[in-house]
């Protein structure tokens, strides 16, 4: 059983390195929403795309509608109070001059990254969003070998449906999830479900994962490693679910999302894998078995 365990972990982390080395590939979510699509601008109707696809997409909110603090203010909305905004990035080019080889006086551009600030609708008042999509119903086949997973959890959180957002709450150690007939594959399910599972096995009550709060800033140190983590965890899940094929090149561009961390920092990536894979032998009922 070691043997078989340890070459579950092998296969998925190879997997998953082999996709990143490939270069980025387009992260969404699984599910459809009370408003669904992906994050634009409600300015100019555009979808945002490359890191601030993956950015936007992250952030807490259904509604995929972004202003600037200008556009909202110039639409009549005003933010509310202690709402904060997410930075997104942009390339400006800047026009110079220099003198070739030849001693000619020449002209070129080389970009300099620049950033601003978008709030989410949601964050807004005095604005209406446009008329969201329904809740589409694709249905759910549940898949046994996961199901087996989430009803063997020792100590499991509590798991509701009540809202079309995905994440878990350390104060009320619960995990929320949206409805399993809004996601197009059942594999995308689990694979959602594995991840905040794989968040609650920080909990203080669990394995009591170093400097975990659930209160982490977006981006910071301890954000990034809390993804990774919950990522490897949910991938090793899904490798022991069976159901790893379906799954695993979204696990992939998760993770590629925090590749500059990642490449900021060697060891993150071999410590979240190893985190991941205690978040997985929790699940899996294996706590403080050999193999730590």
């Amino acid at each position: 059983m070691k043997a078989s365990k340890k070459s579950v972990y092998e296969i998925v982390t190879d997997r998953i390195c082999e996709l990143l080395e490939k270069g980025n590939i387009p992260w969404r979510k699984p599910w459809t929403g009370t408003h669904g699509g992906f994050p634009r601008s409600m300015e100019s109707g555009k979808l945002y795309r490359g890191i601030n696809h993956f950015l936007l997409s992250c952030a807490d909110f259904e509604s995929p509608y972004w202003l600037t603090f200008n556009q909202a203010r110039n639409r009549g909305g005003q933010v509310r109070k202690g709402e904060k905004g997410t930075p997104i990035i942009f390339f400006q080019w800047k026009e110079y001059e220099k003198t070739s080889s030849n001693g000619e006086t020449v002209k070129e551009q080389k970009p300099i990254l620049r950033y601003y600030v978008v709030m989410n609708i949601e964050q807004i008042d005095g604005i209406e969003a446009p008329k969201g999509e329904e809740i589409k119903d694709f249905g759910f086949d549940p898949i046994a070998e996961a199901e087996t997973i989430i009803h063997n959890m020792p100590n499991r959180p509590h798991i509701t449906h009540n809202e079309q957002r995905a994440y878990y709450q350390p104060a009320l150690d619960m995990v929320n999830m949206p409805k399993a007939t809004s996601f197009e594959q059942a594999e995308g399910y689990y694979s959602v479900l594995f991840h905040e599972l794989a968040h609650s096995t920080g909990h203080e009550s669990r394995l009591a994962r170093e400097r975990f709060s659930g209160m982490a800033a977006f981006g910071d140190e301890t954000y990034s490693r809390e993804e990774l983590v919950a990522e490897f965890g949910a991938a090793f899940l899904c490798g022991h679910a069976r159901i790893e094929p379906a799954t695993i090149e979204n696990s992939a561009a998760y993770i590629q999302g925090w590749i500059k961390r990642i490449k900021s920092d060697p060891r993150l990536i071999v410590t979240a894998a190893a985190q991941g894979q205690k978040a997985a032998d929790y699940i899996l009922g294996q706590h403080g078995t050999d193999g730590e």
